[in-house]
């Protein structure tokens, strides 16, 4: 069924499939946001150091580089829905581990940051798997307004997750991670009531070759390979999500609540600029656009280091994510609309290799550059090295700088 206009966005909450996936992300990246909260106060409640926030930041991210490739084999070859599930299963008892040691007291900093890395693994195989599972629930005709919805979807929960968080923390890391184990159960039980059956593709037997797939095919289309790497650099050099601790405790004297305030303020200009993009999708210089948001992006990270008022703080980040959505949008449609379905995971995986890369490897970067240089110097770098990248970018990728609409841009790759 064809769905026009700016009715494309509600038309899209109104059918069943659509609506149960959409719950199933807002509940699982709700309970992530809210884990991440309560974890990042807890490791500088227990260290007061920022090396290990760095740490825990890593320990997200290694379990990308080991497995995500072949997770994206996986992905091809067996049922979408219940890998996704079996992950959402690991990450809800992972984190109920988390409550009984903070509960029972016997949870130290090695064993949050050992389960932090075993969450981290289930992730992986979860984020690119959800990518994927999207193109099966809805038609190709409204993908683009589909991803707008879904990142929606993200930012929502990323709104109410920190800031849940950081309130419930005020009873104790324990109620926190209670009640992020539930919200993996939900968003379990949401999944598994979408009705279309969805069938993996059956491909290759595992092998190196076959889950290099992905990264050849990213690397053969410019035009993808400079919007990923565009968003991974920004974003590394940009983020400062890892040092929110710190700067909600010493520079806007917040407490845990303010933290929960200042993690979600980026997704407040994310949520905001998904829903537009849902009902009036980029149309026209959509290269341009791009650049300009990652530009914007850094200048609001200069902002937010150089503010010492938590009003102008919370609205600095509320630009960062504005700018930062534009981007989101336009990589994942690039990658969808460009990618075969028997290739979609390991296509999908690499690109959530990026995306992990850029925020959690960018949390390790942002403490240990905050530890050698100082922490408002750090992020003033950061946010000029970005403007520095979109610059670089706009040189080396001139095809992505000229793209004038997506589906012009699909056309014209080799």
């Amino acid at each position: 069924m064809q769905v026009s206009g700016e009715a494309k966005g509600v038309s899209l909450l109104q059918m069943h499939d659509f609506r149960c996936f959409w719950l199933s992300r807002v509940a699982s990246v709700l309970a992530y946001q809210m884990l991440s909260v309560a974890v990042g106060w807890q490791i500088y409640d227990l260290t007061n150091s920022t090396f290990y926030l760095g740490i825990a930041g890593l320990l997200q991210f290694l379990p990308m580089v080991l497995l995500m490739l072949p997770a994206g084999h996986v992905i091809d070859r067996y049922n979408r829905t219940l890998i996704i599930r079996l992950c959402q299963l690991s990450e809800g008892l992972g984190v109920f581990l988390l409550a009984m040691g903070s509960l029972t007291g016997w949870l130290n900093k090695e064993t949050i940051l050992s389960l932090v890395f075993l969450i981290g693994a289930a992730r992986t195989f979860e984020m690119p798997c959800m990518q994927v599972l999207l193109t099966g629930v809805v038609e190709r005709e409204v993908l683009p307004q589909a991803l707008a919805l879904a990142a929606s979807s993200s930012q929502t929960a990323v709104i109410a997750g920190p800031a849940l968080g950081g309130l419930l923390y005020v009873y104790g890391p324990g109620a926190v991670f209670a009640c992020v184990s539930g919200l993996y159960f939900l968003s379990i039980f949401f999944l598994g009531r979408i009705r279309k059956k969805q069938e993996a593709v059956k491909g290759e037997k595992p092998d190196l070759r076959s889950a290099l797939v992905g990264l050849s095919f990213i690397r053969s289309r410019p035009v993808i390979l400079g919007a990923i790497s565009l968003d991974l650099f920004a974003v590394l050099l940009g983020g400062a999500t890892a040092l929110l601790p710190v700067f909600a405790r010493k520079i806007l004297l917040a407490g845990p609540a303010g933290l929960g305030l200042l993690r979600s303020a980026p997704a407040v200009g994310s949520v905001l600029m998904a829903l537009f993009l849902a009902h009036r999708p980029l149309k026209n210089q959509v290269g341009r656009k791009m650049f300009l948001a990652v530009i914007v992006f850094g200048l609001a990270t200069i902002a937010f280091a150089l503010s010492t008022s938590f009003v102008l703080s919370i609205g600095a980040l509320i630009v960062l994510g504005t700018a930062d959505t534009i981007s989101v949008v336009v990589r994942g449609a690039l990658v969808q609309l460009n990618t075969p379905d028997e290739m979609r995971g390991r296509v999908s995986s690499v690109n959530a290799l990026f995306v992990g890369t850029s925020n959690q490897l960018g949390e390790f970067e942002s403490g240990m550059a905050a530890t050698w240089l100082g922490l408002v110097p750090s992020v003033i770098l950061g946010g000029v090295a970005t403007i520095l990248v979109a610059l670089i970018w706009m040189r080396l990728f001139p095809s992505l700088k000229n793209i004038q609409r997506l589906e012009s841009s699909v056309k014209g790759q080799p």
